[in-house]
């Protein structure tokens, strides 16, 4: 609550909405990124003839990440 009420002093009530959607945007955009990343490393795993049985490893930390920032941003949308 205090976080949110700091955030509404420094940028303005009006401003929160496109802080919001700025921040989903970003967020889009590391998702897609990762993705990019992931199955070009794949790709080039499996070219190469490398044991690709480490991108289970490293989907299941991102989802991670991923469930840890929609908690973030879940919450965020809640208090407005």
């Amino acid at each position: 609550m205090f976080i949110l009420f700091i955030v509404i002093m420094v940028f303005g009530a009006d401003k929160i909405p496109d802080i919001a959607k700025g921040m989903g945007k970003g967020m889009r955009m590391l998702r897609d990124a990762t993705n990019d990343v992931k199955s070009e490393i794949s790709k080039s795993a499996e070219k190469n003839g490398l044991d690709t049985s480490i991108t289970k490893d490293v989907q299941d930390e991102l989802k991670k990440v991923k469930d840890e920032l929609e908690d973030f941003t879940g919450s965020v949308r809640r208090k407005m």
